[in-house]
């Protein structure tokens, strides 16, 4: 689910301590990078999930078709060579014998206990629930390709904090050399300094990596081949954006409930299960059925003529079948109890899944408010830090601190910048999330 999605993308983006696109011939214009609609517009295309519910569509159709057919009379010819031997035939008799026949049949079934209404009734709701699964299949796509287009914005802007980092602990290896030099710092004090410059290239080459790690999300997501890269548009988020008021959370789960295709789709499988259920009772009435046929037959040793044979022995016939099971191994009684327990649950996949579109969205209510709040805290934190960071460095420089309390406010200070970073985007994941269940569409920014 949605608040599922969520929960992946904080973790991936507190875990990250931290090309050019080639677009396809068909659905994109030729740019250097992807912007979040064309993401979106290529996927709804070229998604495998997608195109295999649009199939699954398409093959419902063809249920419906099928299905009211069975209300016209089938027509079939056929016709039966036969040889016999007879070893020991009898006075006048012969040993040898060909008999033909030939006819044209049909069979037309004038009451079935409600057997065809029910069945055209219950392939129709098939094919509007297998469109729902294409709607739903492209939310999911929606919500993933937000997620991801996020997580790389996320993890580029990482990046940039890790070399921004390790250029300035790179400036605090060469300040620590200069000093020890001149013996006013120890071989240890440079050497930690040097570590923690090595460190934070480490950092960087781990913030690619998981960048390079989403980038390879979406191109799944948008089903690129193993030759193609992707480079997303910027998407500059203001202040007043992140810290925008979050939409009422009652307000989007009432909003939801009228569009989302899962709903829909859950409301449409109690009235597949009913149509199930007169199907099933259908076997409990009589079967009326009208049958008739025209045949002819030819034989040897008749006498007669092949053409004399077939007019000679040319006949019509019609009659009508009545048909009532007293008893069929319980097959239709076993099939009412199993449709009307199929009923029962499709009542508790709705409540399940309104239960779960209430948690999805007071998630998101909750992890957008307390990210916003942690983007306050944060803004406060990383001035402060920036602060300690710019006096200890200065002491530094006059020799007056220790490389432990330079490490510190160092470290403090990338930190202050990730948790920042961090707060930042999970406050947009959750806002953005909200209006896709309000609205039916999410646009960045």
């Amino acid at each position: 689910m949605i608040r599922k999605t969520i929960i992946l993308t904080a973790l991936a983006i507190s875990a990250a301590v931290a090309t050019q696109a080639q677009p396809d011939s068909i659905g994109l214009p030729a740019t250097t990078e992807w912007t979040y609609d064309q993401c979106i517009e290529y996927a709804r295309v070229h998604n495998i999930d997608v195109r295999q519910a649009t199939l699954e569509h398409e093959s419902t159709a063809i249920d419906i078709e099928a299905a009211k057919a069975k209300w016209f009379p089938s027509l079939n010819v056929a016709t039966t060579q036969s040889y016999t031997n007879y070893p020991k035939p009898g006075t006048g008799g012969h040993v040898n014998n060909y008999n033909g026949s030939y006819g044209l049949n049909s069979n037309w079934t004038l009451y079935d206990g409600g057997s065809r209404t029910n069945e055209i009734k219950r392939a129709e709701l098939l094919n509007r629930q297998s469109r729902l699964t294409i709607e739903r299949q492209l939310n999911t796509l929606t919500t993933s390709i937000l997620s991801t287009y996020l997580q790389i914005l996320y993890a580029r802007e990482a990046i940039g904090i890790a070399e921004s980092s390790a250029a300035t602990s790179k400036m605090q290896s060469e300040r620590a050399e200069q000093l020890m030099n001149s013996g006013r710092i120890s071989r240890v004090d440079y050497t930690q300094l040097l570590s923690q410059y090595h460190s934070d290239l480490y950092t960087i080459e781990s913030a690619r990596s998981n960048y390079a790690s989403k980038c390879l999300e979406m191109k799944m997501l948008l089903q690129l081949g193993i030759d193609s890269d992707v480079e997303l548009s910027d998407v500059a988020f203001t202040e007043e954006q992140v810290l925008a008021p979050m939409p009422d959370k009652a307000a989007v789960y009432l909003a939801a409930i009228e569009w989302l295709p899962a709903i829909k789709s859950t409301e449409l499988s109690r009235d597949i299960s009913d149509a199930r259920i007169a199907i099933a009772q259908a076997g409990t009435r009589p079967n009326i059925s009208l049958n008739g046929s025209v045949a002819t037959n030819n034989g040897t040793h008749t006498g007669e003529t092949f053409g004399n044979q077939l007019l000679h022995g040319l006949h019509e016939q019609i009659g009508v079948t009545l048909s009532y099971n007293i008893f069929d191994q319980k097959v239709t009684s076993s099939e009412i109890a199993r449709a009307k327990i199929a009923r029962l649950n499709a009542d508790l996949d709705l409540e399940d899944i309104l239960t779960s579109v209430q948690e999805s969205i007071e998630s998101a209510y909750i992890e957008g408010t307390t990210a916003q709040a942690r983007y306050r805290s944060g803004k406060v934190k990383l001035q402060s830090a920036e602060l300690t960071d710019e006096l200890t460095n200065e002491q530094f420089r006059l020799g007056l601190v220790n490389t432990l309390d330079l490490i510190t406010s160092h470290n403090d200070l990338l930190a202050a910048r990730q948790e920042l970073l961090q707060a930042k985007y999970l406050a947009i994941l959750s806002a953005k999330i909200l209006q896709f269940y309000r609205d039916g569409d999410v646009s960045l920014p």
